[in-house]
């Protein structure tokens, strides 16, 4: 598949990186952008291949948030019109965070606004300590709205409040205290940081991953009474699978399972 703003190329090992690649605009998002992602995301979720996901930006920037040519044709419609515009941002962020795959962010560089809501949609988030962010909607009069449910959900309503209500840019180090990096590494060492985590994620059983991904947002979503019920299910489901089968068999013969990509 060719894209015009992103790119995706998988290795051997299943592992896809998910480039936005518009780097003469720091990888600002266009509407091109955001009726690409969501493919390829589709694309990738039912891909049986792959174990992973690396989303990541080409250049110096991870991503500045929306294109302000965007932005400003969004002005010059008619209020439906902007809701459909605005239901692409939503659109886009849902299939990241629903994709059925472990989602490492591996944050390249500075992000701003959507770019930060790209970032808390990941699962695992490395970024260099050089980098800088900011949710700088409120400066240009506009409102983190589609962001918002999951930048919140990322940092918790308190921490949103600091960063949210004034534009203030930050540094990588508060982006961790506030939740929204989970790693920080020196640039130099952002590859294999990203790399270690691959390691971990390879050496797991594939549908379980995504059985778990499925039960965290689950639980997030419903109290303690309803995901519990939900919980006993997929742990029946679990069982019954060929993965768990092969799982308990490689633990007991002292040997990797079949999805152990370094076996043999």
């Amino acid at each position: 598949m060719t894209y015009r703003t992103i790119s995706v190329e998988t290795d051997p090992r299943g592992v896809a990186t998910l480039t936005l690649n518009r780097p003469g605009v720091h990888n600002a998002m266009n509407a091109a952008m955001m009726d690409e992602v969501p493919e390829a995301v589709a694309a990738l979720a039912g891909d049986r291949d792959v174990r992973a996901v690396v989303l990541t930006g080409a250049g110096e920037t991870f991503c500045a948030g929306g294109d302000l040519k965007w932005m400003q044709e969004q002005r010059e419609l008619e209020p439906e019109a902007r809701v459909a515009g605005s239901r692409k941002i939503a659109v886009m962020l849902g299939a990241l965070n629903e994709l059925p795959k472990p989602l490492i962010g591996r944050i390249n560089g500075p992000a701003y606004g959507g770019g930060v809501g790209m970032m808390s949609v990941c699962d695992i988030v490395i970024a260099p300590r050089s980098a800088r962010f900011g949710l700088t909607e409120v400066k240009l009069g506009l409102i983190p709205a589609n962001i918002g449910p999951y930048v919140v959900a990322r940092m918790g309503e308190a921490n949103a409040r600091q960063v949210f209500l004034n534009a203030r840019l930050f540094d990588a180090e508060e982006a961790h205290t506030l939740g929204l990096v989970s790693q920080l590494v020196e640039p130099a060492e952002l590859d294999s940081a990203v790399e270690r985590e691959i390691g971990f994620i390879l050496k797991c059983g594939p549908e379980a991953v995504a059985a778990t991904k499925a039960l965290i947002a689950h639980i997030a979503r419903h109290g303690a009474g309803e995901s519990i019920d939900f919980a006993m299910g997929a742990l029946a489901d679990a069982w019954q699978r060929p993965e768990s089968a092969e799982g308990i068999a490689a633990f007991f013969d002292k040997r990797p399972p079949a999805w152990d990509t370094k076996a043999g």
